[in-house]
């Protein structure tokens, strides 16, 4: 937030990540093409009209957690096929951005991704911004089988898989609700985002507009 005092994450040493809208900004556009494909496919599995599809995707997504999770309950959808629509999408608006490379590698100790998205769109995106080889593994749906965050039981699936403790974890995220679930198992927070610095909810630790800056000013332990 402007004008706050750098953030002091002297204790982390597991600095996790979402994806999209994250760790590039919702102002790329890039989630744009994302729910289009969504919900061309909405309209394909139950014949409603565009504007009707795009309502249903949306209550799936608050209901449960993901889109793919409420067309797979309530449609029988192959979530391989569903992936799929994703893997061709054009990355021309999503931009390497070298001051957020070198952000995150000043970040002590380990990074990783946990993203609701699959292995295959989650590598695309990280190729295209750079950001290769930058985190230690990518926690994706599938890793976690299908169950999505804000759902704990990846959050205890990832903990247990990767040793991570989570009281020296920072998670990072666009979505305030998926940071209920960390702060829960005593993760630190930080909601990142526009809409970031109006939010008052109280599992939030801190709140940044900008990932980058955020990153590059925050307090973090020294290198032994």
């Amino acid at each position: 937030m402007s004008g706050a005092p750098p953030a002091d994450l002297r204790h982390v040493d597991t600095w996790l990540f979402d994806l999209d809208n994250t760790l590039y900004p919702v102002e790329s556009g890039f989630m744009g093409q994302i729910e289009a494909r969504m919900t061309a496919f909405v309209v394909r599995v139950t014949g409603l009209p565009p504007a009707e599809a795009y309502a249903l995707q949306k209550q799936y997504l608050a209901e449960h957690g993901t889109t793919l999770r409420g067309l797979m309950i309530h449609h029988g959808v192959d979530p391989d096929a569903f992936h799929a629509l994703f893997h061709d999408l054009a990355l021309d608006s999503l931009a390497h951005d070298p001051e957020l490379l070198t952000a995150l590698m000043r970040l002590p100790g380990r990074r990783l991704i946990f993203t609701n998205a699959d292995d295959v769109h989650a590598q695309r995106v990280l190729d295209r911004l750079g950001l290769t080889g930058v985190f230690e593994q990518v926690f994706h749906i599938g890793s976690f089988g299908l169950t999505p965050k804000p759902d704990p039981a990846p959050f205890a699936r990832m903990a247990a898989e990767h040793g991570v403790a989570p009281t020296a974890t920072a998670f990072f995220e666009d979505s305030e609700r998926n940071l209920a679930p960390a702060a829960a198992i005593g993760m630190t927070t930080v909601l990142v985002g526009a809409h970031a610095p109006a939010s008052t909810a109280p599992f939030v630790n801190h709140r940044t507009a900008k990932l980058a800056p955020f990153l590059a000013t925050a307090q973090v332990k020294e290198a032994a």
